[in-house]
């Protein structure tokens, strides 16, 4: 009998779990996130379009060909960031305006159609981050309605409760909102996966070790640009980042070795708390020598599945993108980066 490559992606997943977990816990929920994780295996985010202060603004209008186009290319999921805050109320009971709700159900909908998994998450909300205690229950009542729109969605709708907390929700102030956030959407979604990540930007930081998990049917996520001269140079956005313009990144030993050594500290946490990771972003801006990007993307991807990481690539079609919007193509040297042939 011929196994096909699926049977082979499937022992492996079951291998991963092997080394993570005990065997009498491999009947538990616990089992959960990691088969969850999987789906996410080859990720991508639809970056600039939902997570703009409206859709369009940052030049991007979701599209149905667009989820077939990333699904033919052969990624498995999308993770959608989303700027809730722009699209409700300001007062209690900080009413989500019902259309906004509706376009997302559309974005989650294209998605299964289209056989993807679909994080979405809350992106950009500056307020909370500036001020966490006026904002806590806005963010409680938007998870609230959120979770209660999509408590029947299959459970390849994975939510993901806060995009990069940073500022002056510390991670002490996060560890305690999160709690009860959990605990909200729980009463809706009690088997729903979440994507949690640790405060200051979820990077791979000091940060990481004062993140509490406080349920078991949860992914790790964490965000990686590192070098940050080179992923973000010449970003609009980045003061300063003109000056980086030039810097590049090759694989000689010194370069690699700083991402093996991040990706082991985050394995080793996630091994210890028996929880799935997720890379939920990384990335290089156009403005870097394209050969670069390439190395650099491929090189994080492979440390990525080497321990057996899932990962989302930052983005589609805009400043980092992987696809050109105007010629309707693929830019192929970094989509093989990230999906090479067989």
């Amino acid at each position: 009998m011929r196994i096909g490559s699926s049977t082979i992606k499937f022992i492996t997943v079951l291998m991963g779990l092997l080394k993570i977990l005990d065997a009498n816990e491999l009947n538990s929920e616990m089992t959960m996130p990691f088969i969850q994780n999987e789906s996410l295996r080859h990720c991508l985010n639809l970056g600039n379009a939902l997570e703009a202060p409206t859709e369009g603004d940052w030049g991007i209008v979701l599209k149905a060909e667009h989820f077939q186009l990333i699904k033919k290319a052969g990624f498995t999921a999308v993770r959608v960031p989303i700027r809730w805050s722009s699209h409700a109320s300001e007062n209690v009971p900080y009413q989500i305006n019902i259309s906004f709700l509706d376009r997302i159900n559309w974005v989650v909908n294209q998605a299964i159609e289209n056989e993807l998994a679909i994080v979405i998450n809350m992106h950009h909300y500056q307020d909370l981050f500036s001020d966490p205690q006026a904002h806590r229950n806005r963010y409680l009542c938007l998870w609230n309605q959120i979770s209660t729109y999509f408590q029947d969605a299959p459970n390849t709708v994975l939510f993901e409760l806060l995009n990069e907390p940073n500022g002056k929700l510390t991670s002490n102030l996060w560890n305690d909102l999160l709690t009860e956030c959990i605990e909200i959407v729980r009463k809706t979604n009690p088997d729903r996966t979440l994507i949690v990540g640790p405060a200051n930007w979820n990077h791979i930081s000091a940060e990481l070790d004062k993140l509490v998990l406080p349920d078991h049917n949860i992914i790790l996520t964490v965000h990686y640009y590192d070098p940050f001269h080179f992923t973000h140079q010449g970003a609009e956005w980045v003061n300063g980042s003109d000056k980086w313009i030039g810097t590049s990144w090759s694989n000689e030993t010194r370069q690699t070795q700083k991402i093996e050594s991040d990706f082991l500290r985050v394995s080793n946490w996630a091994q210890e708390k028996k929880v799935p990771v997720f890379v939920g972003e990384f990335g290089a801006y156009n403005k870097a020598n394209l050969q670069d990007r390439i190395l650099w993307t491929n090189y994080v991807r492979q440390q990525a599945e080497k321990f057996n990481f899932s990962w989302a690539y930052w983005e589609f079609g805009a400043g980092f993108g992987v696809y050109d919007r105007e010629t309707k193509k693929w830019r192929m040297s970094l989509l093989e980066a990230l999906i090479p042939k067989p």
